[in-house]
């Protein structure tokens, strides 16, 4: 069982850093869409945007 669980820790090794910012933006819109027919406003959006921007260090 522990050799199993080496192996597994050996194979698959942790990515450290940050996330492509394509990635992040493609993580967001998911939830900007939801803010748009949730509150059914732009304003949201665009604040929801601005703050991915900010994020990411634009």
């Amino acid at each position: 069982m522990a050799l199993a669980a080496q192996r597994t820790r050996t194979t698959r090794p942790r990515r450290q850093g940050r996330r492509h910012p394509l990635v992040a933006t493609l993580m967001a819109l998911p939830l900007a869409a939801l803010l748009l027919l949730v509150f059914d406003g732009w304003e949201t959006v665009a604040t929801q945007a601005s703050s991915v921007g900010v994020m990411l260090g634009r």
